[in-house]
């Protein structure tokens, strides 16, 4: 092997090359058993999807599970049952990064917020995010978005106020990023059909890239994962032993660089097929029925 290709591999991640599924897998459990930064939580069983009411009694057994391996979590909304899952993490001594939901409904829209100023004065927000992908759906409109930042911060000016959204909004909405007190960026190589061995490279520059527009906050990358099954997107494919290497390259990568990591997500959620296709249902390092995957 050239010395130019072993420094490829080197910046790229561990070098996977010839390794069996066994070794994968024992590698795999090792990163997992370290702990991760963060995750972020599924809570909808097999036959649920959001609107649905989730129970108190689900986050709490799928909080058991998760709670020894990881220091944060990030929740999505806080409606329906949702607004239960930052009570109950701080209970299992796990920090939060609690979402309102924003979306093209005004009403649930200042309800999601509400709720979101109520869980933060009781003392359960560690870090809140106003909406997610937002702008990249075209849900709301810049100043619409910007209003609502505005109108948490004021709400909760002790507590770091972010929004969620792909890495390269941040360049083309200064904006927002300006309200923002951290910057929490979404980075998905898988989602621009990058290869496998070329990953890690291309989400350290989609780190890169959020952390110029940031101008000096904190950035937080709050999704990144890698799907085991489904169709090949361009040059990401999904498989059993790829959703290993981007798990393992990335846990070590947050660990050596104090990269601060939510990963993509807790368990598989078979909802998602709607909006992303059969890649949809895989994301997750444990099954819909709350099993180890890897």
């Amino acid at each position: 092997m050239s010395v130019r290709k072993e420094k490829i591999l080197s910046l790229a991640g561990i070098n996977h090359e010839n390794k069996s599924k066994e070794e994968l897998q024992s590698y795999f459990s090792k990163a997992l058993n370290n702990g991760m930064h963060g995750l972020c939580f599924s809570p909808y069983e097999e036959g649920q999807q959001p609107g649905d009411i989730i129970t108190e009694e689900q986050i709490r057994r799928r909080m058991e599970i998760i709670k020894p391996y990881t220091k944060w979590i990030r929740s999505f909304s806080c409606t329906d049952g949702n607004e239960l899952i930052p009570k109950i993490a701080h209970e299992y001594g796990i920090k939060t990064l609690v979402g309102a939901w924003l979306g093209s409904d005004d009403e649930i829209n200042k309800k999601e917020v509400a709720n979101l100023i109520k869980i933060a004065k009781e003392g359960y927000v560690d870090i809140a995010a106003v909406g997610n992908e937002v702008m990249y759906r075209g849900d709301l409109t810049e100043e619409g978005l910007l209003a609502f930042i505005h109108e948490v911060k004021e709400a909760i000016p002790d507590i770091p106020v972010g929004y969620v959204d792909a890495y390269y909004e941040f360049e083309h909405r200064p904006k927002i990023t300006e309200a923002c007190d951290v910057v929490l960026a979404n980075c998905y190589p898988y989602w621009e059909g990058c290869a496998l061995e070329y990953s890690l490279l291309y989400m350290k520059d989609m780190y890169r890239r959020a952390m110029n527009a940031a101008n000096g906050k904190k950035v937080i990358i709050t999704e990144t994962g890698w799907t085991n099954k489904g169709q090949v997107f361009h040059g990401a494919e999904p498989s059993f032993e790829n959703a290993i290497k981007y798990f393992i390259n990335t846990q070590q990568w947050s660990e050596a660089e104090d990269i601060d990591v939510f990963y993509f997500s807790s368990f598989d959620e078979s909802w998602k097929t709607g909006a992303e296709g059969d890649v949809g249902a895989f994301w997750g390092i444990w099954d819909k029925d709350e099993n180890l995957k890897y």
